[in-house]
């Protein structure tokens, strides 16, 4: 009995994240009016809700403990007190990004509860705690002007933290990423980086004349170079990529981004001369199978996963996701795979992509040229991230030692991408503003607003208002 309900349930939970995963991208489509998009939000939400229910009544069939049913409901709890708090304090907010920051988390849960309970226990108490600060920074963002001023505050602290990381930091497979104070590990570099997008973004808003772009690009270098010599080169990968785009789209020099991409290419053949980590990671990429016992263990149980799983997975508790090294942390996509199938995988990827798409579309809209890039900046962060962490698990690229946000076990991870998301929800309720021409002071009237949001522009007036 047993058996049939983890069988069936794993189709339900396909079909449940595939029509939360449609509604992603309907809701970009054609123009729809404030009632269809509030419609295909809650449908969303439905799916949302219904997806967490059988995921959970599967753990709990299999496992028998009543652990399983009160874990459950806490997160139910946490994921109605986040969609009626942004309703009520922040009814202009994206819908969309919030429902997905929801559903990320939801699925870091179920899988971190199969493979780990104490773990997911810990990512969700993180979680929990990280969102009192996500809910307060988009009236932050809002309200305070003068972010585009610290620009040396910034770059003081980046530089700084990065530093005493590179000097005093744990060594944890071949690279200094983190130190623990407290018992409590912590990874600067997941932080950081928000604060150099602010810096990035301060400066080449300012002026993007020669010797400003210089000065920035040396800062810039040498938050990378701390980076690389504390052989973090996945985080250095994220700073330089971030930083690129960023210089490229501010000066609108193709230039930049060539040259930029030459001595990335150039950095890339340094690093797997001068560090061992990066040639034993470059060997398993390249003949995973031939050295399927030493270099190679990780990404071949990886991949085994995966082609195990097939399109729709072997069902929750049926897989063997625990002979993958670090599978909490930098492969668990493949634990995904394995028992949810390549098919709900491919839904994760086309979520991950959405967010993307709303981030770059914020950027696109904004008319303050600082907010513009440092919605381009986290986009990118969060976009890139997601990229090298699945490329690394499927050998489509080397694997960095990166985590898939939200998803993956990590206290720094799981809060710094809270906090991305905050800024971003901060930026959207400011380009509404631009939008209407309202700042804080004052409010529309009832008519000018109904006729603003009467019928959306498609992808770049979605969901300005909860469906009241």
């Amino acid at each position: 009995m047993v058996n049939l309900i983890v069988e069936l349930s794993k189709y339900l939970m396909i079909i449940l994240f595939a029509g939360y995963t449609y509604e992603c991208f309907s809701v970009l489509g054609k123009r729809k009016s404030k009632t269809k998009q509030g419609h295909i939000f809650a449908r969303q939400t439905a799916f949302m809700f219904l997806f967490h229910l059988d995921a959970y009544l599967v753990l709990f069939t299999v496992t028998n403990d009543i652990f399983m049913l009160i874990f459950y409901l806490l997160q139910v709890l946490l994921i109605i007190v986040i969609l009626n708090c942004y309703h009520i304090f922040y009814p202009n907010a994206s819908r969309l990004v919030i429902n997905n920051m929801c559903m990320l988390m939801l699925v870091g849960f179920i899988i971190l509860t199969r493979i780990n309970e104490e773990r997911a226990m810990k990512q969700f108490a993180i979680a929990a705690a990280s969102m009192i600060i996500t809910l307060i920074l988009p009236r932050l963002i809002r309200k305070w002007k003068f972010f585009h001023k610290l620009t040396w505050l910034y770059a003081a602290i980046g530089i700084a933290m990065l530093g005493v990381v590179a000097l005093f930091g744990e060594t944890s497979y071949g690279a200094k990423i983190a130190f623990t104070i407290a018992g409590i590990k912590i990874q600067p570099s997941e932080f950081i980086k928000i604060l150099f997008v602010f810096f990035a973004a301060a400066r080449l808003s300012e002026s993007t004349a020669l010797w400003n772009v210089f000065l920035t690009t040396v800062i810039a270098a040498a938050h990378v170079l701390i980076l690389v010599l504390s052989r973090d080169l996945g985080g250095a990968l994220i700073f330089f990529i971030v930083y690129l785009m960023m210089l490229y789209v501010a000066t609108k020099k193709a230039l930049y981004l060539v040259g930029g991409l030459s001595a990335g290419g150039v950095a890339s053949v340094l690093a797997y001369r001068l560090f061992a980590h990066v040639r034993v990671r470059v060997l398993a990429w390249k003949a995973p199978l031939s050295v399927a016992n030493d270099e190679g263990y990780q990404i071949c149980q990886s991949l085994f996963a995966i082609g195990t799983g097939g399109f729709f997975g072997l069902g929750l508790y049926q897989g063997m996701p625990n002979k993958i090294p670090v599978v909490e942390q930098d492969f668990v996509f493949a634990a995904i795979a394995e028992e949810m199938g390549i098919l709900f995988a491919l839904c994760l990827i086309l979520v991950c992509a959405s967010c993307f798409l709303m981030f770059l579309n914020i950027a696109m809209q904004m008319k303050n040229m600082f907010y513009k890039l440092v919605a381009l900046g986290l986009g990118t962060v969060y976009g890139f991230q997601v990229f090298l962490t699945i490329g690394g698990v499927t050998k489509f690229i080397p694997s960095t030692g990166v985590t898939l946000p939200l998803v993956s076990y990590g206290g720094s991870s799981v809060l710094s991408t809270l906090i991305l998301f905050g800024i971003i929800q901060g930026l959207y309720i400011l380009r509404e503003d631009e939008g209407t021409g309202n700042d804080r002071k004052t409010k529309p009237t009832g008519k000018r607003k109904n006729k603003k949001n009467e019928k959306g522009t498609g992808f770049d007036t979605q969901f300005t208002k909860f469906d009241e």
